[in-house]
């Protein structure tokens, strides 16, 4: 099968996504992979696609949607990558040369052969992965990791995989359409980036499959019902099964307080982590500013703030007036103007 693998990121995730890639490669060489960047390469650092563990780069620039800099303006990082997942996956659907398209995101790292994901797709056209194959018991786990998943949906888009014809197809096309508009991490609103629209699947669409496997998608929320552990030969099982890949979400205070919570005694967990802190940190890029992103500020280096987006994407006035909002020369001056007036 020829399987198209991508992950959708920025500079200050390279580090991340060059694990990803790399176990991605030691585990399915033949693979396709492909990092789907929005960003731009930062001044003054060697970035070299020759030298990386992906065998292509995509721009989201140059995915073709519509008047550009005034979409991408509307959301801020975490939404951007997100928001060009499904475009990308409906490109490579509508080029028909791949078989498949299997979207990883950057902080995963894969631990074993995902040839059952290509054997479940000869039977599946859309595959997702659920936060939690098993209910939790107990006040303070329900409200950390089930309610949370009716909040953040059922479906962790961490992982989703597509036939690129039949109803995976008109999956992507129809993901592509949603996330083009509404990506917004805005959970009073019903939205959570692309991942409250998986949970429409078994409604909209035929022939998709749940991947149940505890070794699938690991991470902090569903470590509760997850006991893992290591062979002498370094293999490693979740409840009995082959690790396939574990997702290392917020990596820092927030997701070890989480992962310290959940995995107790369980301490093959933290030999995992640390191992995937000794990896991310072999990774880093000399040279890269903290917290990079190219569209993170306007033209005179200005940063924008999460409410100049939310302003911008709700008038569409200011989107007429305004068609390239970095230009701090437009949209920037037209706030201060605002303020002024205000005062």
């Amino acid at each position: 099968m020829n399987v198209v693998c991508f992950s959708s990121f920025t500079f200050s995730y390279l580090d991340r996504a060059r694990v990803l890639f790399e176990t991605v490669k030691r585990h399915q060489p033949g693979w396709t992979r492909v990092a789907l960047i929005t960003d731009r390469p930062p001044a003054g650092v060697d970035f070299r696609i020759e030298d990386e563990p992906f065998d292509r780069v995509v721009w989201a620039e140059d995915l073709g949607l519509p008047d550009f800099p005034a979409w991408l303006f509307k959301h801020d990082v975490v939404e951007a990558c997100t928001a060009v997942k499904g475009p990308f996956a409906e490109m490579v659907c509508r080029q028909g040369e791949a078989d498949a398209v299997v979207y990883l995101d950057p902080d995963i790292a894969v631990f074993s052969s995902l040839d059952p994901i290509e054997q479940a797709l000869e039977r599946a056209d859309i595959l997702v992965t659920p936060h939690l194959v098993e209910p939790n018991e107990g006040h303070e786990a329900i409200l950390d990791n089930d309610i949370s998943a009716l909040r953040t949906g059922v479906f962790n888009f961490g992982f989703v995989a597509m036939r690129t014809r039949g109803e995976g197809a008109k999956f992507a096309a129809w993901w592509a359409r949603m996330l083009r508009d509404y990506c917004y991490d805005d959970i009073p609103a019903g939205l959570f980036t692309d991942q409250r629209w998986g949970d429409h699947i078994p409604s909209f669409f035929d022939n998709y499959a749940v991947l149940r496997d505890p070794g699938y998608n690991v991470a902090s929320w569903n470590l509760s019902r997850r006991k893992v552990a290591i062979g002498h030969d370094g293999e490693v099982q979740v409840n009995g099964v082959p690790l396939r890949f574990w997702h290392f979400t917020k990596l820092g205070p927030l997701g070890d307080a989480m992962t310290q919570k959940y995995a107790g005694d369980n301490f093959q967990v933290y030999e995992i982590w640390d191992w995937y802190r000794r990896q991310v940190k072999s990774q880093a890029l000399p040279g890269l500013p903290a917290r990079y992103w190219a569209y993170g500020a306007y033209s005179d280096g200005s940063p924008i703030a999460k409410a100049h987006r939310v302003l911008y994407r709700t008038r569409p006035d200011l989107q007429a007036a305004y068609p390239d909002p970095f230009d701090a020369r437009g949209f920037k001056r037209w706030l201060a103007e605002q303020d002024q007036a205000a005062a």
